[in-house]
């Protein structure tokens, strides 16, 4: 399966903590959304994403690592455009703040994470 995913995600509390070559990011206390996509197994990337014990490689690895955050709930589209993924992340930069930088290494958004 091929697709992109909203993961809604919870901070209980204010955190600062270290996402890979972006350094240290602050995390107010309150509700995100990361959008990401997975153009093979969508599934297993969804899985993954939900377990708390791997090797971090992507940017949210480090956020979802924290035991002050939560995957609240998941959302995924089945589609074999990528592109779709950044179509989300810029309906949802018109309601959130969005964290610099975070998940969008490999396009020319300005994030796929965005508090709300």
């Amino acid at each position: 399966m091929k697709g992109v995913y909203c993961l809604f995600i919870e901070v209980s509390k204010p955190i600062k903590i270290s996402v890979g070559k972006l350094g240290r990011i602050k995390f107010e206390k309150g509700n995100y959304i990361y959008v990401g996509s997975a153009q093979n197994n969508l599934e297993k990337r969804i899985e993954r994403h939900l377990r708390k014990n791997k090797k971090k490689f992507w940017h949210i690895d480090y956020l979802l690592d924290n035991r002050n955050v939560k995957i609240k709930k998941v959302y995924y589209k089945l589609t074999k455009s990528k592109e779709e993924e950044c179509k989300i992340a810029q309906l949802i930069s018109q309601y959130g703040k969005s964290i610099e930088n975070f998940g969008s290494s490999d396009c020319k958004c300005k994030s796929h994470l965005y508090q709300i």
